[in-house]
C-alpha cells in the first residue's frame, strides 16, 4: 500500500509529497483533472500520508502504511458512491422536519470530512459549508495531526461558495481544504486565488491498455484498446467502464448518424427511439446515447481534420471514415450544437424520442 498504487502524474504526486516532507502542506488546495483521473483517490492518500500513525518512506519521500487505524478509517471513504447512498438512505428515514435541515456529509474518520454534492440537486449547499466552517474553527484534530475537508465537486451554490471564502483566506493552521474539480474555471476567481492548484493529466492510451490487461483480464485485446481510448486518459473511467452498455448506446447513436448522413431509414430511427420514454431509465438511456453520439461526432471531426490515428472508436474506423467522406466542419459544428440543444431540452422535460428524431432529421445532409 502507498503512493506506488497511484497511477500516473508522478510530477504532481511527488511535489505534494515533498510539501508533506517539508511541513508545508497547503491549507487550501485545488486538484483539477478529468473525471476518473484519480483526484478523490489522491486526496484520500494525502490525508493518510499526513495522518498515518506508522508513516513510511518510498523514494525518500513520505508515504503511508495503509493499515493503521487512521489509514484504514480514512480508506473507508474510498467508495464514495456507496457512502453517499448510505447517507441519503439515513436521511430518508428521518422526520420531514429534520430531513429538510440535514445535509449529506461523509465522515469515516473524525478528522476527515468529505463533502459531496447534496442530492437531488447535486449542489454543494450552504448547510454543508456551515459544517465545514464549524469543523475548521472549532474542532481541532482529535486523533491525527491535521484535519482535512475534501469537496468532491465544484458545483457550489453561489451563497455556499461565497461563505467558503473566509475559511480559505484565513484557515486555521491545523486544517487543509481540498477542492476537486474537472474544470477550475467553474470555481469563483476569488476561490481559485486563495488555493494552490495542482492538475492531474490524462494517461497515455497504451499505459491504460497495460493497466487493463492486469486489472481486467477478461477483456479481449481489441476491447482493451477501445476502452483505453474511450476513457480519455482517466484511470478510474477505464477500470469501471461498462463496455457492453456503451456499445449498446453507440448502436443507437450510429442509427442517428446514418439517418442524417445516408439514405434515411426513418423506420429504423423511430424503432430505436420509441423506447426513450419518461422516467429515470429513459433519462439514463438518452444521456448515454447522447454521450456516445458526442464521441462519434468528435471522431468525425478528427477524420475530417486528417488525424484518423486519434479517433477513439477504433473498432468502427472504416464506417466512420465513410460517414466523414465529404463532411464539412460546419456540419460537425451544427451537430455539436444540436447535441447541446437536446441536452437542454431534457432539462425542460421535452419528449425524448421526439427530440432525438428531430435532431436526426435536422442534421440531414442535402
Amino acid at each position: 500500500m502507498g503512493f506506488q498504487e497511484f497511477l500516473g502524474n508522478p510530477g504532481t504526486v511527488t511535489h505534494l509529497r515533498e510539501s508533506i516532507a517539508a511541513g508545508r502542506f497547503p491549507q487550501s488546495l485545488i486538484l483539477a483533472g478529468p473525471k476518473g483521473a484519480g483526484k478523490y483517490t489522491l486526496a484520500l492518500m494525502l490525508a493518510k500520508a499526513v495522518n498515518c500513525l506508522h508513516p513510511t518512506e518510498t523514494d525518500g519521500l513520505p508515504d503511508f502504511c495503509g493499515i493503521c487505524s487512521n489509514c484504514s478509517r480514512i480508506g473507508d471513504s474510498a467508495n464514495l458512491e456507496e457512502r453517499v447512498a448510505e447517507a441519503v438512505a439515513a436521511r430518508e428515514d428521518m422526520r420531514d422536519v429534520d430531513k429538510r435541515e440535514t445535509r449529506i456529509l461523509i465522515q469515516t474518520h473524525p478528522d476527515v470530512l468529505i463533502v459531496p454534492p447534496d442530492p437531488p440537486q447535486l449542489l454543494i449547499k450552504m448547510g454543508q459549508v456551515r459544517q465545514v466552517i464549524h469543523v475548521a474553527y472549532y474542532r481541532p484534530p482529535m486523533e491525527s495531526n491535521r484535519t482535512f475537508t475534501i469537496f468532491t465537486s465544484s458545483a457550489f451554490m453561489k451563497e455556499a461558495a461565497n461563505s467558503l471564502l473566509k475559511v480559505l483566506e484565513e484557515p486555521p493552521a491545523h486544517t487543509s481544504l481540498i477542492l476537486l474539480t474537472e474544470n477550475p474555471q467553474e470555481l469563483l476567481p476569488t476561490i481559485r486565488s486563495r488555493a494552490v492548484v495542482h492538475r492531474l493529466g490524462a494517461l497515455a492510451a497504451t499505459d491504460l491498455e497495460g493497466l487493463l490487461a492486469l486489472r481486467r483480464p477478461e477483456l479481449k485485446a481489441a476491447d482493451r484498446a477501445l476502452a483505453a481510448r474511450l476513457a480519455e486518459g482517466a484511470v478510474g473511467r477505464a477500470l469501471t467502464m461498462d463496455l457492453g452498455a456503451y456499445l449498446t448506446s453507440r448502436q443507437d447513436a450510429l442509427i442517428l448518424l446514418r439517418t442524417a448522413l445516408r439514405e434515411p431509414d426513418y423506420s429504423q430511427l423511430f424503432h430505436a427511439t420509441e423506447s426513450y420514454r419518461a422516467g429515470a431509465d429513459g433519462q439514463e438511456k438518452t444521456i448515454n446515447t447522447l454521450r456516445a453520439l458526442g464521441s462519434l461526432v468528435e471522431d468525425l471531426l478528427l477524420l475530417v481534420a486528417g488525424t484518423p490515428h486519434l479517433i477513439r472508436n477504433l473498432d468502427i474506423g472504416p464506417e466512420l471514415a465513410k460517414l466523414a467522406d465529404g463532411l464539412s466542419v460546419d456540419w460537425i459544428d451544427g451537430a455539436a450544437r444540436a447535441l447541446v440543444q437536446v441536452e437542454q431540452g431534457m432539462r425542460r422535460n421535452l419528449l425524448r424520442s421526439l427530440s432525438l428524431d428531430a435532431m436526426a432529421v435536422s442534421l440531414e445532409r442535402n
